[in-house]
């Protein structure tokens, strides 16, 4: 019983160690890619938007934003989840809208229940989606005017931002690497290992 405790408490202290850890460049890395990320999708806005019309940044974006740079291994944190999440939520969303447009307390729940099961269904779960469909849902002003073209701009085309610049920042270092999935990996260190062979 002694050991079972003992090993118990040993590899609790060894895993908060290691959650705990400062990564200093990890976070250098997690901080540049949110910063443009958001900051061309926010200079966008500013630019060709009206200043009281918060339509192409939208909230869920920045939820994206902790999952693509910050959590770049976790599953719901890949290109597949975070543009199929947004777009099919946004759809969901909109068509919600469009059926039961003044129920706030039933078109909410709706798009948030119907895209997080479509989410399931077609393997894109991405949590920010929820964000997205129910946005769809329950804003005011010029995103209810959009229709369905809220699913092109501004969800389709912020994720694809979103997107390029994880790409860009999540590999720029062999440390890090996106998307997640093996065949990208065995890309990424060929890229990384080509230089050396240059070198030598």
């Amino acid at each position: 019983m002694k050991k079972a405790i003992k090993r118990t408490f040993r590899v609790s202290k060894y895993v908060i160690y290691r959650e705990t850890l400062v990564d200093y460049k990890e976070h250098f890395w997690s901080f540049l890619g949110a910063f443009f990320g958001i900051g061309i999708i926010a200079f966008i806005q500013s630019h060709s938007v009206s200043a009281t019309e918060n339509i192409f940044l939208i909230g869920s974006f920045g939820a994206s934003s902790v999952l693509i740079y910050g959590a770049i291994q976790s599953p719901l944190a890949q290109p597949r989840n975070l543009v199929g999440g947004h777009v099919i939520s946004a759809l969901v969303g909109v068509t919600v809208y469009k059926i039961v447009p003044d129920i706030i307390w039933l078109s909410a729940p709706l798009a948030v229940a119907f895209s997080i099961v479509l989410m399931q269904y077609t393997k894109t779960l991405h949590p920010p989606g929820g964000a997205t469909a129910l946005i769809a849902v329950s804003s005011t002003g010029k995103i209810p005017e959009l229709g369905f073209w809220y699913v092109l701009s501004p969800v389709l085309s912020g994720c694809i931002i979103l997107l390029l610049m994880a790409l860009f920042f999540n590999n720029i270092t062999s440390n890090r690497s996106y998307p997640a999935h093996s065949r990208f990996k065995k890309l990424l260190k060929k890229k990384h290992a080509h230089p050396h062979k240059l070198k030598k």
